[in-house]
């Protein structure tokens, strides 16, 4: 079957997550997305980011009625940096031989993929996803190309959804007091007033 992956910090979850998943969902014909939210992503070691706990039951609280949407906590219960491909190795080894992984990530990440830790190999075990990002220009795959051969057959771009919502903006949001209901599912919204997150 065609599972798709979904990674991120998910300091918080907020519906641009679930309006990309969903839409990879119909448009890949994938059986489920697989949530992951990371433990300490080498790529923001020098950011503090919310406890585990905390994001785990907002991604919870976001999915809870939705059974294709499953939630993985790999990557928090790995100790140190997170590093994609020991995720993608991970799921291979525990999927069906027949089992396709779908990667799903922004089309600014793209772009960056040569540079992460052993991308030629995470190429090989895994498609790739890209959603557009407001803002950010179509890939080129041609550039991308010469820098990661092979990537072109493993790539696959969506045109939609075009979703300008960010984390960050969220928590910056709730630091200044100002509303997020129409940002992210309304039991993540009250957990975060409940336990006061991203408070400043």
């Amino acid at each position: 079957m065609n599972v798709g992956i979904l990674g991120g910090t998910f300091d918080p979850v907020h519906n641009g997550h679930l309006l990309v998943a969903e839409v990879a969902r119909e448009q890949f014909n994938l059986k489920e997305v697989l949530f992951i939210p990371a433990g300490q992503p080498w790529l923001k070691v020098e950011h503090a980011i919310t406890l585990a706990e905390h994001r785990l039951q907002m991604l919870r609280l976001a999915l809870s009625d939705t059974p294709y949407f499953r939630i993985s906590e790999m990557e928090i219960e790995r100790p140190g940096p997170t590093y994609t491909i020991d995720t993608i190795n991970a799921l291979k080894k525990s999927s069906n031989a027949n089992d396709e992984l779908f990667f799903i990530l922004g089309q600014d990440s793209l772009m960056q993929l040569p540079q992460w830790h052993e991308a030629s190999e995470l190429i090989q075990l895994c498609y790739l996803v890209a959603a557009p990002r407001p803002g950010v220009k179509k890939p080129d795959l041609k550039a991308l190309e010469a820098r990661l051969p092979g990537i072109k057959q493993r790539v696959m771009l969506m045109k939609q959804p075009l979703v300008d919502i960010s984390a960050t903006e969220i928590r910056e949001r709730v630091a200044r007091g100002l509303s997020v209901r129409h940002l992210v599912p309304e039991p993540v919204n009250r957990y975060i007033k409940e336990h006061r997150l991203y408070v400043a």
